[in-house]
């Protein structure tokens, strides 16, 4: 009698349905368990187990003969899309969906960022598959998989498939209202989701245009600039020097790790000149291309993609432009190659007369994908001595890269001495960076103020996006960040970018209190070089006359999600039950933030969507 059971639990499990339901099962409580650490464990079943029962119904449906090989397919066409959800969230914190596999082509640009996010036992989550390739080879098994194409019960996998998919339905119908999409995926189930993604895309429309104004924008904004702004001019028809750091966050200001200063130059420039400790990126998918879109357009990013692909093809309003406009020249410097994350295009959206990249700098001392900081800073150095010979002001953004997750740089490069608990780490690797970052800034400056450039040029500096994602941390990575802060480090501190702004003769040793994102720094520089807006969508303000900001966030947190001069907020199904993250470690007041101040920030960003998706393209 028992051997008659084990016999037939035998056979029960070798049915090809309820072999891979259970291989399943252990890859969605994988990737359940990788982004939401209290899920309910019985909330799956209910979730994503349906949808994978309509495909394996399908499967029993319509390929009875070669049954195995199918459920093969499906079950890596599954996985993959699986293992890609763990992956992205990651590093971006948000559920991947189709919109990124436009972005595959960077995948190769980006590997070594790419493998440092792989923690061995996600790819426990592909052993089924590599063991059946393997056991192909055998003779045996094709013959057991060969025996498997028997046709099963159409009634039995009728009512299968019918429950399963209105079960997944109803899941999609639930909770497609929410706003937060981890909140989405965790109760539609990730296939579900992926689903639902497709068809909310085919379904969403742009706003009218013509609805788009700066006085919309303003009442949106809440902001009334004043009618004699301060500092209206003040280096007007100096340079404009714009550095953008890689993954410069705003912790390492002032940060010393026992006993030695992280980031002494730039220490140096926030005593002598205004820093805005409050000041946060607007980035999305295309990370450093997208905070190089939000600067010069004063627009926020698409919401599905990356703004160099979606909008490089379009002739946008910018700041090079209306700088050209006002007797500048304008040029852009990256030592990468000017197609990584189509660049190229973006530079002729953007209207920069010129751009310098790897056919410029060269291979000198190279760095992840191009010549060291170093070399970017001393080159152009150079190059900004020639533009300023023929009389007319420029403007130049530089794009540095050296600090590139996963910011495990050469030895030559490493200046710092890490302590024992923060080696063979990623916080530990970043402060090594980031110093060296620093180290090279600081040569650049002394150059210029070599050459005489220092002082006829406005700078302004900021961290282009976050270096240590929350998701990315271990436990004692986390700790090594509460040691920093002194506090747990949460999304406030994670978003937090800092900014500078240098103006020899017109700034002066002051701390700016005001909120600010990477979307104000083209008003804020308009203002100080004289040169009105008014006539110029855009939706940033002017961080030397407003004290209140609202800056809606659409990466790296969910949706909804925005910044206001209290902290960051995160919705959750909706406002309602929301979530607030004060500035500086402060307890939430309940006061924080309004749902006034969630909706405004959401038609902002359909204000600016129908805006740039309504621009004609470029020549």
């Amino acid at each position: 009698m028992q051997r008659l059971r084990e016999t037939r639990v035998g056979d029960w499990l070798s049915k090809p349905f309820v072999f891979f339901t259970i291989l399943m099962l252990f890859k969605i409580y994988l990737a359940k368990f990788v982004i939401f650490d209290h899920s309910p464990l019985w909330l799956p079943l209910i979730t994503d187990l349906p949808s994978v029962w309509v495909l394996f119904a399908l499967i029993e449906w319509y390929g009875p003969q070669k049954k195995f090989g199918v459920y093969l397919t499906v079950n890596l066409l599954v996985t993959t899309i699986y293992f890609a959800v763990i992956m992205y969230f990651k590093y971006f914190g948000v559920i991947v969906t189709y919109h990124a596999l436009q972005q595959a082509g960077q995948v190769t640009e980006v590997r070594g960022s790419v493998m440092s996010l792989l923690h061995p036992y996600f790819l426990f989550i592909f052993t089924d598959i590599v063991v059946s390739l393997l056991l192909l080879f055998n003779r045996k098994f094709r013959g057991w998989g060969k025996s498997l194409a028997v046709r099963e019960s159409k009634v039995v996998f009728s009512a299968i498939f019918g429950v399963a998919l209105a079960v997944s339905i109803a899941n999609v119908w639930t909770h497609r209202d929410s706003i937060n999409e981890l909140n989405q995926a965790e109760n539609m189930g990730f296939l579900n989701y992926e689903v639902n993604a497709v068809i909310a895309s085919a379904n969403e429309e742009l706003e009218d245009p013509s609805n788009v104004t700066a006085e919309a924008i303003a009442n949106l904004k809440k902001v009334e600039d004043p009618a004699v702004p301060a500092y209206w001019g003040q280096a007007k028809g100096k340079n404009v020097v714009i550095i953008q750091l890689e993954a410069f966050q705003n912790f390492l200001l002032n940060a010393k790790i026992d006993g030695q200063e992280i980031t002494p130059n730039l220490n140096q420039l926030m005593k002598d000149h205004f820093y805005f400790p409050h000041f946060y990126q607007q980035v999305g998918q295309g990370n450093t291309s997208d905070a190089e879109f939000v600067v010069n357009t004063s627009f926020y990013i698409p919401q599905h993609g990356a703004a160099s692909q979606d909008y490089g093809g379009v002739a946008l309003p910018s700041m090079p432009k209306v700088l050209k406009d006002n007797g500048y020249q304008t040029a852009t410097f990256h030592t990468n190659d000017v197609q990584f994350w189509n660049r190229k295009e973006l530079y002729k959206a953007l209207g920069f007369d010129k751009y310098y990249d790897k056919s410029f700098f060269g291979d000198d001392d190279l760095v992840f994908f191009g010549s060291s900081d170093e070399v970017l800073y001393d080159k152009t150095a150079d190059e900004l001595l020639k533009m300023s010979q023929n009389g007319k002001p420029f403007y130049a953004q530089l794009i540095t890269m050296s600090s590139h997750h996963p910011f495990d740089i050469p030895e030559r490069k490493i200046r710092f001495k890490l302590p024992e608990r923060y080696q063979n780490t990623l916080v530990g690797d970043y402060i090594e960076a980031q110093n060296y970052t620093d180290y090279a800034l600081g040569k650049f400056i002394d150059k210029l103020k070599q050459n005489g450039l220092w002082d006829n040029t406005v700078f302004l500096i900021y961290g282009d996006h976050l270096g240590l994602p929350l998701y990315t941390l271990d436990h004692h990575e986390k700790n090594l960040m509460e040691e920093i802060y002194n506090r747990p480090y949460n999304f406030s501190e994670m978003l937090n970018i800092p900014l500078f702004i240098i103006a020899p003769g017109v700034t002066e040793p002051k701390v700016m209190p005001q909120t600010g994102g990477q979307v104000d720094i083209f008003p804020t520089v308009a203002n100080l070089l004289g040169i009105s807006l008014k006539d110029h969508i855009h939706f940033g303000q002017d961080l030397l006359n407003n004290t209140t900001n609202l800056l809606p966030e659409r990466y790296y947190l969910p949706s909804g999600s925005f910044v206001n001069n209290n902290g960051i907020f995160v919705p959750g199904h909706d406002y309602k039950d929301g979530s607030v993250y004060p500035f500086d470690g402060k307890q939430p007041t309940g006061a924080d933030s309004t749902e006034d101040e969630y909706n405004r920030a959401l038609e902002l960003l359909n204000l600016s969507d129908s805006y740039v998706g309504h621009l004609p393209n470029h020549d």
